[in-house]
Formats: structure tokens, C-alpha cells, sequence
């Protein structure tokens, strides 16, 4: 089948390679030229396990290719997928100007039937203002009677996990009511549901409303159990002990019950806010996921706060080391990232910070570019080197089993502040490190 996709960013990129790996003839297309000179070049923008050798492979046999020009783009699918950010406004609501943009070249350009797919996370009623675009578009051209169908198909990609959730998806979610639309979707993704039926067919509205709920209840959990944590401290439980209790309830399941420094991202921070904007919109005040974005952002701070209660707040000529700059593992997004937080606090107090991430530090020089006494070790060893203490930010792998003796000897007082709840209590109080978790009981 033939596809194109607007947009060469998570989303588009991800679900390109993946499709042309079916064996569909995939073009797409970006304004950014230099993006897509990088794309030609065998040059990944993005940090995505496995993504790098799909896009290759497929470019390589002729199936995936990457373009600046809309109009070839347009000509070349009859599965016109527009996979676009949708970055928050100041009011929280989804900035649809790129969506809106991407559907009017569509309608300027098509000549014959299209099924245009809403791949970007968007906000309940985008199918239809896509649908007026279009139609506006050929109005404009005298081709009011050129049939076409838009579709709603949200993304359900976790960033370090993304190529395996597109190539074994748990579920496709497609929302339209023309039968022709739905059977040429069908077609498409069929090769990717060989062993069961995975397709759920829905309103467009129902299928945009889906995408936001999903991510808005998995933060809902996430702050959830970071509250239940502050809670722990103060009662003197430990939190992982009574995550263990209920993630074993099958009601509940052991998925995104970690306490932790807070989520980020692309998706949960923007869609919690543009569901809560969707509600005041149409006067239903969501104060649940009011309180989760509030509880969201006080997490954030939960490392900080141990670090001043230890220290005091006048931090000045201290020196702190970070482990993790991504918000999570496995990519090198620092969008949203509560190591951005944290660092800046910390810097603020007078501090200084030595950082170090597997993958991220790049992206982190961008995203925390001028920020003072803020210095990048060349790996995980290097950044201890004389600090006064350890804040451990983002679980990778590497950090779960260092070599302590090190770490201890290389601490000017040895101390780990453990956002990822990595590292066993006890183990650190018998090798005579002080050690801070979350939600783990009482605090040294």
C-alpha cells in the first residue's frame, strides 16, 4: 500500500519505518529541510532502541523515503497519515495550527480519493475541523465534489519502547464511520495482527477522546503513588513494600505504581493539561486530574527538599552529582524532564551540578544551555569526584548496581539521594552511606 506521512518527528518517523517494514511504500514528508537531509543521510534525530536500523534497512530497499515536497508527498498516498506536533498553548489546550496546516496541504494538492489519519494526539472534535479544512482547500480549487475520509487512529507509543509497541501493538484504535476508510485501515494494519484482532472501531470522537483518557489515567497512577509515598515517610511505611501489596491485587496490576521524581515528556504533561482545558471548555471541571498535574509538579521538588532538609537551603559551595537527564530510560528526551527541575533549584541555592546520562546530555546542553555551575561528566564514575552527594534521577540500568566502595570513597560525605528507589535501604546503611528514597519510611 501506498503512504505518506507529514511529519518526521516521534510520531511520524516511528510509525513510517514501521510501516514500510511491512512492506508498504512510505514517503515523508517535512518542512524542515535539514531534518530530512539527515534522514536521507541514514542520520536518526531521535534516540529510539532499534529505530536507527528499520529506517535503513527500508530506505535501502526503496520502501521509506523522505522529502521536502508536500505536493509529491500528497500525490504518492492514498494514506495520507499527519503525524505533527500538537505542543501545548499558554491556556494548556493542544496547538492544532500544524494539524490544520498539514490537512489544508492536503486539500491543495490531492487529486483523487484519500484517507487522511489523524495520527497526532489531538483534542475531541480535530477530525472534524480537519474535515472543514479539506473541504475548504478543495472548495477553493472547485473540487467540492473530490471525495476523501479522515480518520482518527491515536499513537500508543511509549518513547524507549516505541518501535515494539508499533510493530506488536496491544490495540489500533480507529475512529470513522465510512466503511471504505475502515476497510482500507483493516488492510494496512492487518500484517500487524497476525495472531489476534486487535482493531477497535469507534466514532472519530470517541477515538480522540481515548488517546488523552489513557494517558491521563497512567499519570493519574504515577502521581497517585508519589503521593502515597510523601504519605509513607511520614507514617513510616515504605512505599515499595506496599507497591508490591498492590500490584499483586489483579484489579490494579503492577504497571506505573513507581514512586519517583514525576513524569515527563512529550505526551503525559501536555495531554493531562489539554484534557483539563477540553473540560473547563465544556464546563466540566476535572478536579482529579486538577490535583494530578498539582501533585506532578511537587514531585518534582521531592529530591530537593531532602537535599535542603540535609544540607539546609544555603547551598552554596556544594557540589552535587546527577545520574539521569532524560525523563526516563532508553531515550534522550529532556522535554519536561524533572532533571531540568531539579538541577535549577539546586543551582538556584548556590550549588553546583555535575551531570551525567548515557544518551541525553547532548539534548541536555540545549535544553539547559547557559545555566551556571551546571558542568557534564564523561560518565558515571567522573561526575561523583569530589561531590558531597549523589541524586540518582532517571532509572537506566547502569546505575542499579554501581560500585559502591567507589561511589563512597569518591563523596566528599558520602549520601545518595535516590529519586528511582534503585538501591535497598539497609544494603546502604550497612556500607555506611546515608541514603534518602522515596516514600521509603522514616529518613536518616
Amino acid at each position: 500500500m501506498k503512504v505518506s506521512i507529514v511529519g518526521t518527528g516521534y510520531v511520524g518517523l516511528v510509525t513510517g519505518a514501521c510501516l514500510a517494514e511491512m512492506g508498504n511504500h512510505v514517503v515523508c514528508v517535512d518542512v524542515d529541510g535539514r531534518k530530512i537531509e539527515q534522514l536521507n543521510a541514514g542520520q536518526i534525530p531521535i534516540h529510539e532502541p532499534g529505530l536507527e536500523a528499520i529506517v535503513r534497512r527500508n530506505s535501502a530497499a526503496g520502501r521509506l523515503q523522505f522529502t521536502t515536497d508536500v505536493a509529491a508527498s500528497v500525490a504518492h498516498g492514498t494514506m495520507q497519515f499527519i503525524g505533527v506536533g500538537t505542543p501545548p498553548g499558554e491556556d494548556g489546550s493542544a496547538d492544532l495550527q500544524y494539524v490544520l496546516a498539514a490537512a489544508r496541504s492536503i486539500g491543495r494538492h490531492m487529486t483523487d480519493y484519500k484517507v487522511v489519519v489523524d495520527k497526532s494526539t489531538v483534542p475531541v472534535g480535530t477530525a472534524d475541523k480537519v474535515r472543514a479544512t479539506i473541504a475548504e482547500a478543495l472548495a477553493a480549487r472547485g473540487l467540492s465534489d473530490l471525495e476523501f475520509a479522515v480518520v482518527s487512529n491515536p499513537e500508543f507509543l511509549k518513547e524507549g519502547a516505541a518501535v515494539d509497541d508499533c510493530m506488536k501493538p496491544d490495540r489500533i484504535i480507529v475512529g470513522s464511520d465510512d466503511e471504505r476508510a475502515v476497510l482500507l485501515m483493516r488492510a494496512l494494519y492487518t500484517p500487524f495482527m497476525r495472531n489476534h484482532d486487535r482493531m477497535q472501531i469507534m466514532d472519530p470522537r470517541s477515538a480522540e477522546f481515548t488517546k488523552y483518557a489513557a494517558n491521563a489515567m497512567l499519570a493519574t497512577r504515577i502521581s497517585f503513588m508519589n503521593e502515597l509515598a510523601r504519605l509513607a515517610e511520614r507514617v513510616g511505611a515504605d512505599i515499595e513494600m506496599v507497591r508490591r501489596g498492590l500490584g499483586s491485587d489483579p484489579r490494579i496490576g503492577t504497571h506505573f505504581l513507581y514512586p519517583g521524581t514525576g513524569y515527563g515528556g512529550s505526551c503525559f504533561p501536555k495531554d493531562v493539561k489539554a484534557l483539563i482545558h477540553t473540560g473547563r471548555e465544556h464546563r466540566v471541571e476535572l478536579g482529579v486530574l486538577a490535583a494530578v498535574e498539582a501533585a506532578n509538579e511537587r514531585q518534582k521538588r521531592v529530591l530537593v527538599d531532602k537535599v535542603v532538609a540535609h544540607f539546609g537551603d544555603d547551598l552554596r559551595g556544594r557540589v552535587f552529582a546527577v545520574w539521569g537527564l532524560a525523563f526516563k530510560p532508553n531515550t534522550d528526551d529532556m522535554r519536561e524532564a524533572p532533571s531540568r527541575v531539579i538541577i535549577s533549584e539546586l543551582v538556584r541555592r548556590g550549588a553546583a551540578v555535575r551531570a551525567y546520562d548515557p544518551v541525553a546530555m547532548p539534548e541536555a546542553e540545549r535544553a539547559l544551555e547557559g545555566t551556571p555551575r551546571l558542568t557534564y561528566a564523561p560518565d558515571q564514575q567522573s561526575a561523583l569526584e569530589g561531590a558531597d552527594a549523589l541524586l540518582v534521577v532517571t532509572e537506566w540500568k547502569e546505575f542499579r548496581n554501581p560500585d559502591f566502595d567507589h561511589l563512597k570513597g569518591a563523596l566528599r560525605q558520602p549520601a545518595i539521594f535516590d529519586g528511582r528507589n534503585l538501591y535497598d535501604p539497609a544494603l546502604m546503611r550497612a556500607l555506611g552511606i546515608t541514603y534518602f528514597g522515596v516514600g521509603r519510611g522514616p529518613q536518616p
